[in-house]
């Protein structure tokens, strides 16, 4: 799922202020776009908060039914670089296809991840016999040691699961109370799925070198007595060794969190940079048609996406 993502940088303090005695916490409003014909409220990157860990987008796409003429979500061929595209599908099916000559649909409770490295292009579409999309997408932004990786795709469709109090916890990625997710990681990353059959409340330990945020897709839970709203992200920052949630039935949460990445970073489009010229350079192949991001078998030309002009000069 991709969109223009005007520049920017890695910023903002890493810790939230304590107040009174109780650590605040950052809230981070969405911003609403479409994507492939499917309504989006992005949380990051923004002003307030441009990374937490690795992650460097997050997008929370539907929930959204399909009806009359609509497709659902079509997103033709579009190029990548420095950075990890990670799906997580709630509800529908979409069909991933990329430059490598992979081709995978990705199921509610999968996760799909592209490592784009020095360069990859890739589509989206939604499958005709499912009329609905729920999903977030995040990218994971690569180290700079890592961003130049060789491209590939790697498919996760069983993933730990487990109950705690009437909810269910996926680990999508990275490790907690004692169970390790499979994803490729490139730097110390973690994500949670929370979802509430029932009212309940949970305590979820935190490593307090890491960053965390959590951001509500369904529902709305409370921390300790102060609601979180659905599709605004919740910065909680470093510094904890814990977080304690009520989730009201029917809610669901994501956590998403990891070691900061003390590096700059800078977004265009599709493409994710340790510079500006980096970027320019992968802005230029892609118009021109070069080899480093290959071909999607069965699109043409005419079907990829363009980026509009660089905002600077290199």
């Amino acid at each position: 799922m991709s969109d223009m993502i005007k520049d920017a940088t890695a910023s903002s303090s890493l810790d939230c202020p304590v107040v009174e005695g109780r650590r605040q916490v950052q809230h981070v409003p969405a911003r609403k776009a479409e994507v492939g014909g499917i309504p989006i409220h992005r949380v990051l990157p923004s002003r307030q908060r441009r990374l937490v860990g690795a992650w460097c987008f997050l997008d929370h796409a539907g929930p959204a039914v399909f009806k009359g003429d609509s497709r659902g979500m079509q997103v033709g061929p579009h190029p990548h670089i420095g950075l990890q595209t990670f799906t997580w599908m709630i509800a529908g099916e979409v069909l991933h296809r990329d430059s490598l000559g992979s081709e995978q649909v990705i199921r509610p409770g999968q996760v799909n991840l592209m490592t784009a490295g020095r360069g990859i292009s890739h589509t989206e579409q939604s499958l005709p016999e499912d009329p609905q999309l729920h999903a977030a997408q995040l990218w994971i932004a690569l180290p700079h040691a890592h961003r130049h990786a060789e491209p590939r795709f790697d498919h996760y469709p069983d993933l730990p699961v487990w109950q705690e109090a009437g909810v269910t916890l996926t680990l999508l990625v990275g490790d907690l109370a004692g169970r390790q997710a499979p994803t490729l990681t490139f730097s110390p990353l973690m994500a949670l799925d929370l979802a509430a059959a029932q009212e309940a409340e949970l305590d979820l330990p935190l490593r307090p070198g890491f960053e965390y945020a959590l951001l509500p897709l369904e529902g709305e839970p409370t921390l300790k007595g102060e609601a979180l709203a659905v599709d605004e992200l919740a910065y909680l920052g470093r510094g904890r060794d814990s977080v304690t949630l009520a989730l009201p039935a029917g809610a669901r949460v994501l956590l998403i969190g990891g070691e900061p990445l003390g590096e700059e970073v800078l977004i265009w489009w599709n493409f994710v940079g340790h510079g500006k010229a980096e970027i320019a350079e992968a802005q230029r192949e892609w118009e021109a048609g070069g080899e480093r991001f290959g071909r999607v078998a069965g699109f043409s030309d005419d079907e990829r996406l363009m980026p509009p002009p660089l905002p600077w000069k290199v």
